[in-house]
């Protein structure tokens, strides 16, 4: 966890140095390369709140059940950041985020997150079973009938 950490600070001062010229885009790429840091740091410490947080849901059950599967699939790995990608390719306040990573036993690891600007502060695209808002209709598949 502490290689994760030092990989972490490392990339932040150097990336504030090497685009002077263009602040807003350099902290835009840098808040997002944190979200992707902090949850590498929640997986190998295996923080359900951290990852909650990160994720940018609400504190609740169903996400409480779903970081305990993240947690389970991939968490304690020991992951070490390798590289971090950032692409604003879909907006100022969203895009792509590419992880290359290893974890403790040297296997590499590469994902893939959507990253998205939420009232300033950056989250990962990593919960996919959030419930709809109960004012809101689930749209249907169904065929309209005749």
């Amino acid at each position: 966890m502490l290689a994760v950490l030092v990989v972490a600070s490392g990339c932040s001062a150097s990336d504030d140095k090497a685009a002077p010229a263009s602040p807003s885009s350099s902290a835009s790429a840098d808040g997002a390369r944190k979200a992707v840091e902090t949850y590498v740091n929640a997986l190998n410490s295996r923080s359900a709140t951290d990852l909650i947080a990160v994720g940018g849901v609400k504190d609740a059950k169903w996400s409480r059940q779903e970081a305990a599967q993240i947690l389970a699939d991939r968490g304690g790995r020991g992951w070490k950041i390798k590289g971090v990608q950032i692409e604003h390719d879909m907006g100022p306040d969203t895009g792509s985020a590419r992880l290359v990573a290893e974890d403790k036993a040297g296997k590499p690891l590469q994902d893939t997150f959507t990253v998205m600007r939420q009232k300033g502060t950056w989250h990962l695209v990593v919960f996919t079973h959030q419930p709809s808002e109960p004012a809101k209709e689930p749209a249907s598949t169904d065929k309209p009938g005749s």
